[in-house]
Parts: C-alpha cells; sequence; structure tokens
C-alpha cells in the first residue's frame, strides 16, 4: 500500500497510554493497527461496544479489542486502571477524538487514565499526506491538563488527516 513505519516505544517503557490521531476514517484503524504490528508493539484498543456484536466482535477482541459503552456511565478509568495494575506490559490505545466525525474538543479520558494508572502517554499518528504512521513522543503527565494537551497537540499540527476536514486541534486554536 506504500506505507511506511516511523518511532517506535523506547526500549524500557512497559506500559502506556496510547494516544492515536488524526482518526477520521475507518481506514486508520488498519493503518494504525499495522502500524503497531510492524512496531512489534501488542496493543489492546478502546471501541465502541456496538461494533462487538456478531463475528466481528470475536475478530476485534482476537486483536485485542476493549468494548467501551460510549455515552454511559461505565468506570473505564477504574477498569483500565485494575488492568494496568495486573499487567506487566500493556499498551492500551485511545483515539482522542472519540470518533471520526468532526469534534469541538479532544475528550480527556485518555489524560485522566494516565493521571490515575501512573502511566506515560505515547503519541501515535497516521499522516496520510507522507504516508506514515508511527510513534512519536512519549509524554508523561504534569497534572496540568490545559499546559499538557497543548505540548501533545503541538506534535499533530503537521499530521494530514485522510479526512482533514474532520480533525480538529480546537484547544490551541482557541486560545491563540
Amino acid at each position: 500500500m506504500g506505507w511506511h513505519t516511523d518511532g517506535r516505544v523506547p526500549d524500557g517503557v512497559k506500559k502506556a497510554v496510547i494516544i492515536s490521531a488524526p482518526h477520521t476514517s475507518y481506514w486508520d484503524f488498519v493503518i494504525g493497527w499495522m502500524t503497531f504490528h510492524v512496531a512489534d508493539v501488542n496493543i489492546r484498543f478502546l471501541i465502541k461496544e456496538e461494533v462487538f456484536k456478531g463475528p466481528l466482535g470475536w475478530l476485534l477482541r482476537k486483536l485485542g479489542g476493549i468494548p467501551v459503552a460510549r455515552g454511559k456511565k461505565n468506570n473505564m478509568v477504574e477498569q483500565l486502571k485494575e488492568l494496568f495494575d495486573r499487567s506487566a506490559s500493556l499498551f492500551v490505545v485511545i483515539t482522542p477524538e472519540g470518533t471520526r466525525k468532526k469534534v469541538v474538543q479532544w475528550k480527556k479520558g485518555f489524560y485522566m487514565i494516565a493521571m490515575e494508572t501512573g502511566v506515560p502517554i505515547a503519541c501515535s499518528f497516521i499522516d496520510y499526506s507522507s504516508k506514515t504512521g508511527g510513534i512519536g513522543p512519549i509524554i508523561t503527565p504534569s497534572g496540568d491538563y490545559e499546559k499538557d494537551i497543548v505540548t501533545i497537540q503541538d506534535f499533530y499540527r503537521d499530521k494530514k488527516a485522510k479526512h482533514p476536514e474532520r480533525f480538529n486541534l480546537s484547544v490551541q486554536e482557541t486560545q491563540n
């Protein structure tokens, strides 16, 4: 398909919340999953529970999927904290946009999970302009979300989505 990978999880990092952006197409999942496979990162990923019905559910679980009931209070932060606590090595991928549609701002769940579990945030990306998928900087959350999100989103500023009109880095845009 002409894609290549760039970056890896540094040696010694055994656990992380991996955020992946931009997320504007179903293809992002396929390309992202292949990127992690090539980088030899065994991932788990959050995905809406509706797609776990039928045979697709079996495949998604086999690939590392964790169903999420969106719009419901489901204690996902606590569930993931328990999963991190009992795992020697764990990388959970979350799309901070939460959907393929354009959003006003990113969801904060990935940050809350990283803070609660004490693991770093790894910034993974898919860039359609260069046909590159990869893993960028590892961020240790400081507890100052507003400061950290600017640093995180700065990394994504030059990444091109499959559907650029759906990709929004709103936190920076409203602060400038």
